[in-house]
């Protein structure tokens, strides 16, 4: 449980960087910061494998590119289901979709939530 706590911290973290770096992406108040970290989570868990499933031709074709496209899809329907989240357009979502999945990666290997 602590580690899903941690997980679910330093995902909000990474979130709020790329909201600072990403000019187009907005998050008015820490409340919708900590709801749009878990409806990533919960978005990437669920939806986003079956997408990726769905679209496995285009996928293949692309030599999973267009995996970067349906990351950057999940930021964007985040953004439609938290009322205080915004992004501006595609473009944003895809660049915030690449800084969170990096930056995220990053805290989550330097804390070592992931297990072994």
């Amino acid at each position: 449980m602590t580690r899903l706590l941690l997980t679910w911290v330093l995902n909000a973290f990474a979130l709020f960087f790329v909201m600072k770096l990403v000019p187009g992406i907005q998050i008015d108040r820490f409340g919708d910061l900590l709801l749009a970290t878990v409806v990533l989570g919960l978005l990437n868990a669920f939806l986003r494998p079956l997408v990726i499933l769905l679209t496995l031709p285009v996928t293949l074709l692309t030599l999973g590119l267009f995996t970067l496209v349906i990351n950057g899809l999940m930021f964007y329907l985040a953004a439609h289901l938290v009322s205080g989240f915004h992004v501006a357009g595609f473009g944003a979502a895809f660049l915030a979709a690449l800084l969170f999945s990096l930056f995220s990666s990053i805290l989550n290997l330097l804390f070592r939530t992931k297990s072994a």
